[in-house]
């Protein structure tokens, strides 16, 4: 498997949801699995927050999840000894350290993290706001202070310049990243690097299929080597793919799937739309009339042949709706596209799993929940990657 460009290798998750203190090993192609309520869902929306923070996002979406109290780890700060051995049941103690939420991986060239707090002004009717407390971006996969490169604490953002550090913004609202206020190609070049690397990030979760959905009408088509997050799009990102990108991996995706069928984009005024011609039909099927399972394939399909591949794509349950039998030619497509672009795969449905773990470089990660938590069955402390919060 070739790697990408800029890869992931470690994604560390902190006092968020059942993640009371979770870190992943990834690598090119990563196979999230595991019974419902172990946590994969999770794991994907702390992948969407980390997003979120490079697009300036990050508060209004965990705003939208309830708030900060909402999407805390709910069990205690640590386990004893009795109740890890089945002694003693679970029972409320006092806090020693603060209330916080913290997420960040370790990357080939830079690595990050940010800690989120409740607010510490009642005076405002933004309550379920949390607020960004500290961020630190680093060289490396264990954050060092030697390695530290920036950091924010509170409102104040400083660089690292040899043995000192600058002060390069003083008024950083706690609402807002510093990948978002500092990426300053003069003063902040690796900040400005790092974040448009988060934006590149793509996330494909339940495409619209139903009689409504936008991808069975006809749009106004223009070239599109990126497929919106709502597929509207889709009659132009296959077209583009077919001038622009991989003609032959798209003929074979469908074929794959669908042996003897073809996909044609019909043009009328600027408009684009689907024409799928299918082995014994006598007419080619328009979006309208193709079936749930055959439209949400074509839409994995121009994601994961976009002519401009992303540096992290994450698929949630791309299984949803299709046929089992559609499961393995995905499961093909899939691994193809991690040739190219570090992929993240969360997914229940047994033919994909065993499509995907059929490549020989897959890294499944089974999930699995002990006294709430979600944790990586097997994983040992020594298993652990080199990850190490910063020392705030």
């Amino acid at each position: 498997m070739l790697s990408p460009v800029t890869m992931l290798h470690t994604l560390a998750i902190s006092g968020y949801r059942s993640l009371r203190d979770l870190v992943l090993p990834l690598q090119g192609l990563n196979l999230i699995v595991g019974a419902n309520g172990s946590g994969k869902s999770s794991v994907y929306r702390a992948l969407r927050l980390l997003a979120e923070a490079g697009q300036g996002g990050l508060i209004a979406s965990l705003a939208r999840e309830g708030g900060l109290p909402s999407t805390l780890w709910a069990g205690p700060e640590n386990f004893s000894r009795a109740v890890l051995r089945g002694e003693h049941e679970v029972e409320p103690t006092s806090r020693n350290g603060p209330v916080a939420l913290q997420l960040g991986f370790a990357g080939e060239d830079f690595s990050y993290t940010v800690e989120l707090g409740l607010p510490s002004d009642g005076n405002t009717a933004f309550s379920l706001d949390p607020h960004i407390k500290r961020e630190a971006i680093w060289t490396g996969s264990r954050y060092r202070p030697a390695a530290a490169l920036f950091e924010r604490r509170g409102a104040i953002v400083s660089a690292r310049e040899g043995r000192d550090w600058r002060v390069i913004s003083q008024g950083v609202p706690t609402f807002d990243s510093m990948l978002a206020r500092c990426a300053d190609p003069q003063a902040a070049p690796e900040v400005l690097t790092l974040r448009e690397q988060i934006r590149s990030w793509r996330f494909y979760d339940h495409f619209r299929s139903d009689a409504d959905a936008p991808a069975r009408r006809p749009q106004i088509g223009t070239h599109t080597p990126v497929l919106g997050h709502d597929g509207a799009d889709l009659a132009a990102a296959l077209q583009t793919i077919r001038e622009i990108g991989d003609t032959r991996g798209l003929d074979a995706a469908i074929n794959d799937a669908f042996p003897g069928s073809r996909v044609e984009i019909l043009v009328s005024d600027g408009r684009f739309e689907i024409a799928m011609h299918q082995h014994g039909l006598l007419r080619p099927l328009r979006a309208a009339e193709l079936s749930d399972g055959t439209l949400r394939y074509l839409l994995l399909v121009a994601a994961l042949l976009s002519p401009r591949p992303p540096g992290l794509l994450v698929l949630n349950e791309p299984e949803t709706s299709l046929h089992p039998d559609l499961l393995p030619a995905l499961g093909r497509l899939i691994v193809q596209a991690a040739r190219h672009t570090q992929t993240v795969v969360v997914s229940h449905a047994a033919r994909l799993v065993a499509a995907l773990e059929h490549d020989g470089d897959c890294n499944t990660l089974q999930l699995e929940k002990e006294f709430g938590q979600t944790r990586i069955a097997g994983q040992g402390n020594l298993d652990k990657p080199a990850w190490a919060w910063p020392p705030w």
